[in-house]
């Protein structure tokens, strides 16, 4: 059987003359190029299902023909890479991260908002914002009145994504009662409004969030550094010098005894491994130099 029987084999009812072999590498290599995303041969069927809409939309005929207009129009070429991108979350996941947070990265980020100094934290791939909410909720902490004086000090949360109806959603910051249950009662009922069957993030912990597109393999507009940065379970669809990269930006972008916390899947290797020490699971902290 040829490649080209083959592959249309494993996908019923699309002919190859639509969307062929040669489609699915070609949309591989132009997502790994500017997205660091790898597609495996396994996900051809995803790249048709997701890709298909916007090839009629675009009203080309083929896949070919679309594929061309990823690589001469950039805003077509980051609308595929956005269909492709997954943004699967949920509250107060990997839980052991936030109660570290709680633990061990709060009382030195809130001694330093006492103190008058700014505090910077980094949600990277935030996706729908759930990571985001509950870290902030988790640095507020259980006790609004306090959690209200710390936000009016030197705090803010920058969340970044590829995808922008992923931040439509973060943005919004409202959510199924049932998806924020997996956050502990008490930062739940200090921040979140419960309204007619949804769960609402309230203004205080809201305006402390700036949500921004951003490809995390390009260049970054931040000149600041942070003293937390999440980026967890982005990784994961990278290859490994891709990777290797990233962390090793993500840490030089954190102060000296600033805190990474990745993914469970992910580690810390490379350039960056100098930097950056374990204190914990999938969570490692910058050395002083």
């Amino acid at each position: 059987m040829s490649i080209a029987n083959a592959f249309s084999s494993s996908l019923p009812g699309i002919s190859p003359e639509v969307y062929g072999p040669a489609d699915f590498k070609a949309v591989s290599n132009i997502v790994h190029a500017h997205a660091g995303i790898v597609l495996p041969q396994g996900k051809a069927m995803l790249v048709y299902s997701r890709l298909a809409p916007l090839v009629r939309e675009a009203g080309v005929g083929t896949f070919a023909a679309f594929v061309e207009q990823m690589r001469v129009d950039e805003a077509q070429r980051m609308r595929a890479i956005k269909a492709l991108t997954t943004n699967h979350t949920f509250f107060y996941r990997e839980a052991h991260h936030f109660e570290h947070l709680a633990a061990v990265a709060r009382p030195e980020l809130v001694s330093a908002l006492e103190r008058g100094e700014k505090v910077r934290i980094w949600s990277a791939g935030c996706s729908s914002g759930e990571e985001t909410w509950s870290l902030l909720m988790t640095l507020l902490g259980p006790d609004r009145p306090a959690g209200a004086v710390l936000a009016k000090r030197n705090l803010r949360v920058l969340a970044s994504d590829l995808a922008t109806h992923a931040l439509t959603k973060a943005r919004a910051a409202t959510y199924g009662v049932s998806e924020i249950e997996p956050v502990p009662e008490p930062l739940r009922r200090a921040w979140a409004q419960v309204q007619g069957g949804e769960a609402v993030i309230g203004d205080l912990v809201r305006d402390l969030v700036r949500f921004r597109e951003l490809n995390l393999l390009q260049d970054w507009p931040m000149r600041g550094r942070f003293d937390v940065i999440f980026c967890r379970n982005v990784m994961i669809y990278f290859d490994n010098p891709t990777k290797e990269r990233l962390v090793e930006r993500f840490a030089e972008m954190l102060r000296p005894g600033g805190y990474l916390y990745i993914g469970h899947s992910e580690r810390v290797t490379g350039p960056a491994a100098r930097l950056l020490a374990p204190v914990g699971p999938t969570i490692y902290q910058r050395s002083a130099r």
